[in-house]
């Protein structure tokens, strides 16, 4: 079974922010791929289905962000699944500007607080993960304070750029689960 978990935060005044393009991305792949039997488990929601061959879980975490990891424990338990293999997690990046996206196989959370979470709960840093960039791309744009601009909106020609990637996003999506994420990298970085 292979899981990908979109970082994001509940409620609608989170919907359209910087911090939630992982549940985009998420609510992307269900809609293209058919997957629409979303249940709500204990902290988040859940949808399963299948992309070719293989069995996929799409999970969006009904906790805050820094407590993400908590919905990967269910997982850790299974015999036949593996956080290394298994899981691509779908998160926002300031390090790369809007309009551009990384997949990375193994890293550091970078401070982002999701990922702090998911790393506690693993216990590792060995997942996959696609970042997709929220830096404004303009020079003079700065961020003073980060909590605040990754909780704020995109600009209109932001979340155009962003939108724009998802056929991009969808097909790294794809390799990574019929090929692994050594493929995905070829292809997409």
């Amino acid at each position: 079974m292979k899981v990908i978990l979109g970082l994001g935060n509940p409620g609608r005044e989170y919907e359209r922010t910087r911090h939630n393009v992982g549940w985009w991305v998420i609510d992307a792949l269900a809609g293209v791929w058919h997957i629409d039997s979303w249940r709500n488990d204990a902290n988040a929601r859940i949808a399963a289905g299948r992309f070719g061959d293989a069995q996929v879980r799409l999970i969006k975490p009904l906790t805050f962000m820094n407590l993400s990891g908590a919905v990967l424990k269910p997982l850790l338990r299974r015999l036949n699944w593996s956080f290394t293999t298994d899981l691509l997690v779908v998160v926002d990046d300031v390090a790369l500007p809007v309009g551009r996206y990384r997949l990375r196989a193994r890293g550091s959370h970078g401070g982002h607080n999701g990922l702090k979470s998911i790393e506690q709960a693993l216990g590792s840093r060995e997942y996959a993960r696609l970042r997709i960039g929220v830096k404004p791309v303009e020079p003079e744009h700065r961020i003073n304070d980060l909590s605040d601009f990754v909780l704020s909106a995109f600009g209109k020609h932001e979340r155009e750029a962003i939108l724009e990637l998802f056929p991009r996003l969808t097909d790294a999506s794809e390799i990574w689960v019929r090929e692994g994420i050594d493929k995905a990298m070829n292809v997409h970085n």
